[in-house]
């Protein structure tokens, strides 16, 4: 009989020449464990999902609850049900009034894919304009806006009348003109190795924006949720944008996405055509119980509140020669390193011998990924910058200053 490995090997496709290969039987909190007992801490949230910690109680008892009524029903948009509706209600009123229409998808990378479509039907142009370095998914409407080149050749031709502008360059925002249909950037560059907005660049962004007419799509699938520590990242830099999008963080663990936007633009799906945008499993009941059972969680148990003061324990702590510095916002932050050679050593033992999940960027493979759940405690932050030292020290031959 095959082991898990080699079914894993012989039969899952395959992304990349050297997967972790890290088997896992059971998680709980900030927690993974092997079939051998051995436990990892997790320190990339499965990449910004685990915002609650992996297997919340709440949200394992919100399944639960909804499991003993249905599952899937219809396809979207067409039987009232409960999870969805309350969903819905419950993220507009994280948010300014205006954006008040929620449209539910299976991943953040639909949820681009409906943004993009919606902006079009919207403004009747055919322009989208995304920014260099940025990462919105990897179907061919969002790896059209997705901002590196060396993800995309292969897979030409994609998406015409797409451009490019440099994120955080003010300079380039003389780009978007009247033939815009929308502008779409992270809030928070994610895959670039976290570059958070400079000065008043998302002002002057969304500024130029209304006034060519285009719309601003803000991605906060992997910077929403809490995750920077406000529910939403937009909410520390005084802009709104035409249409968010939320995915990752939002489920607890289940697959579900969403982009948002005010009822007078989402109402163009309604007609010339009807049923302007269509999905069989978006909005399912059970990833929607969850959704909302990690907003009450992130809510009721403050979670927000200790966002800033655990990243600035990590900030503390991490400090040695070959750390060139920490960047970021809450608990989405950037390790830099001298180069990808130094880095990936690091992340190697780390995992291997510290029991410590961390990952490089992307985009930026010089610098270490930080991510951990929002439930992380002092002493798990003490633990986890404590075992990442000693990889930096055995790799580098340096003891922490």
């Amino acid at each position: 009989m095959l082991t898990p490995r080699q079914l894993f090997l012989r039969h899952q496709a395959q992304t990349s020449d050297f997967p972790l290969l890290l088997e896992i039987e059971r998680a709980e909190g900030v927690w993974m464990y092997g079939p051998d007992g051995r436990r990892y801490l997790d320190l990339i949230s499965g990449i910004g999902v685990s915002n609650v910690g992996h297997r919340h109680p709440r949200v394992l008892q919100a399944i639960q609850h909804q499991l003993d009524k249905y599952l899937h029903l219809m396809v979207y948009g067409e039987l009232v049900q409960a999870p969805p509706a309350e969903l819905a209600q419950a993220l507009h009123h994280t948010l300014p009034p205006e954006l008040d229409n929620v449209y539910f998808t299976n991943s953040g990378t639909e949820a681009v894919e409906g943004a993009l479509k919606l902006a079009k039907r919207h403004t009747g142009r055919t322009e989208l304009i995304g920014a260099h370095n940025a990462y919105h998914g990897s179907t061919q409407g969002a790896l059209s806006v997705t901002g590196s080149e060396s993800f995309k050749r292969s897979f030409r031709p994609l998406l015409p009348d797409v451009r490019h502008l440099r994120y955080n360059h003010v300079e380039d925002l003389a780009l978007i003109t009247g033939r815009t249909a929308a502008v779409i950037v992270e809030t928070v560059q994610g895959e670039a190795g976290v570059r958070v907005p400079a000065g008043d660049y998302l002002r002057q962004l969304r500024r130029r924006c209304h006034d060519v007419g285009a719309l601003l799509i803000l991605d906060e699938i992997q910077c929403g949720f809490g995750r920077t520590g406000t529910f939403w990242a937009f909410e520390q830099f005084g802009v709104v944008p035409d249409i968010l999008l939320t995915a990752k963080g939002m489920g607890g663990g289940m697959p579900i996405g969403a982009f948002i936007a005010r009822q007078d633009i989402m109402q163009d799906f309604k007609s010339d055509p009807i049923l302007g945008h269509l999905t069989t499993f978006g909005g399912h009941p059970v990833s929607c119980a969850a959704a909302l059972a990690t907003l009450r969680v992130i809510q009721e148990e403050n979670l927000l509140a200790g966002v800033a003061e655990k990243a600035a324990r990590f900030r503390r702590q991490l400090r040695h020669p070959a750390i060139r510095g920490v960047r970021g916002l809450g608990l989405l932050l950037a390790v830099e390193f001298e180069s990808f050679a130094v880095l990936k050593p690091i992340i190697d033992h780390a995992l291997a011998h510290e029991g410590v999940l961390t990952d490089w960027f992307l985009f930026c493979d010089n610098s270490l990924r930080l991510a951990p759940p929002l439930t992380i405690t002092d002493a798990e932050i003490d633990w986890a910058c404590a075992a990442l030292l000693r990889a930096v020290a055995h790799v580098t031959g340096t003891p922490a200053g």
